[in-house]
């Protein structure tokens, strides 16, 4: 066992040997420090669109750009190279999710240092790389529920009549927050948008019927949390 364990470290062919332990406390500190910033990122997000995808790219990136730095090794002719394929990568393919980003990045990565003869810190890479996307796949790591149902309405009225709405979607929810409060050049009125936590999910269609009664209120739409957390 120790024989093996010897040729496997040994294994990389480039001018400076890996540094194994190096390469995991480098990968330990940034799965770490991912989770702090995607939980600051969790607890402060107030838009409009909230992803769970982008969540888990914040975990995995900083471990990916550890893996891409110990490849580099500060070889200037590496660097070249990994610039050629992000971007080949970059201008002929779009991907629109950014954990598809992230593991494109990590393939990206691990076949750099296969390229550069790093082998055993491509098999390091590869299974920590993996443990990590299995384990934000498993717990669902960036979840959350704040909010039930986002409400979308045109409000038209006197400015005096707002807390007429206030009122009705507090009687509803337990939690209210104006998300977005636009009103155009030339648009008489102003488009707003809330979230809401109800207080009896069942109860969503009678809290629509008082919405669309009120007056100087049209144009009202819903959009379920769960849908709109994926956007």
């Amino acid at each position: 066992m120790n024989d093996f364990l010897n040729a496997f470290f040994s294994a990389d062919y480039s001018a400076q040997p890996l540094n194994v332990p190096a390469l995991l406390l480098g990968l330990c500190l940034a799965f770490l420090a991912g989770e702090l910033i995607s939980w600051t990122y969790m607890t402060t997000h107030a838009g409009l669109s909230y992803s769970r995808a982008f969540v888990s790219s914040l975990v995995v990136m900083p471990m990916i750009v550890t893996v891409v730095m110990m490849v580099l090794n500060n070889n200037l002719v590496t660097a070249f190279g990994l610039m050629a394929v992000f971007a080949v990568v970059r201008f002929r393919n779009v991907l629109r999710d950014t954990l598809d980003t992230s593991y494109v990045l990590c393939v990206l990565a691990v076949g750099m240092a296969c390229g550069t003869q790093r082998f055993s810190l491509a098999v390091v890479a590869t299974l920590t790389l993996m443990a990590t996307m299995l384990f934000l796949w498993y717990t669902a790591y960036g979840s959350r529920h704040r909010y039930d149902l986002i409400l979308n309405l045109h409000f038209a009225g006197a400015p005096e009549e707002l807390p007429l709405l206030t009122r009705v979607l507090d009687r509803h929810s337990r939690n209210v927050h104006c998300a977005s409060r636009r009103s155009g050049e030339g648009q008489t009125g102003t488009d707003l948008s809330y979230r809401l936590l109800l207080r009896n999910a069942a109860r969503q269609s009678e809290l629509l019927d008082e919405v669309r009664a009120l007056a100087g209120v049209s144009r009202v739409t819903t959009l379920q949390a769960a849908d709109e957390s994926e956007l």
